[in-house]
């Protein structure tokens, strides 16, 4: 599988990415969680959809919200190396808003660029249902790094 089923994107990531790491994109943690590829927007946003596995629930039988932000940061991230490689994530903080039911099928994030400046990159996602209700927000701060010198 390849990140959302688009294998120009997942090409393009594996372009960006360090000689030595190439093989591990898309990374196990999204290949886990079965990451598809729905919308990407040219530098400002990106859209996955991951299906809501009974693996993932709590003993409530919800959507353990562990696994709700390891979407939207499967989302997030992968947004983040296209806009601004390489960056890492400084801070991530995330508000739940409702829970997600055993009855869901699929949680949709989005995650989008709100202000790149030379040094920090700023992203903020939503987690939604299929009925386009909102589970999650996040806001995501990442620190663009030098590029790697090359051999």
């Amino acid at each position: 599988m390849t990140l959302a089923g688009d294998a120009a994107i997942t090409a393009r990531l594996q372009a960006l990415a360090p000689e030595g790491v190439r093989d591990m994109i898309p990374p196990p943690c999204i290949l886990d969680m079965q990451g598809e590829l729905l919308e990407y927007v040219e530098n400002a946003s990106l859209t996955v959809r991951f299906p809501v596995l009974p693996r993932y629930r709590n003993p409530l039988g919800n959507m353990q919200g562990g696994f709700i932000v390891a979407a939207l940061d499967n989302t997030l991230g992968p947004l983040s190396f296209l806009v601004a490689p390489p960056s890492a994530t400084s801070a991530l903080n995330t508000q739940y808003l409702r829970p997600v039911g055993a009855a869901q099928a699929v949680l949709v994030c989005t995650a989008r660029v709100v202000e790149r400046t030379r040094n920090t990159l700023h992203l903020a996602a939503e987690a939604r249902l299929a009925d386009g209700k909102v589970v999650a927000i996040c806001q995501s701060t990442n620190q663009i790094l030098p590029a790697p010198a090359k051999a």
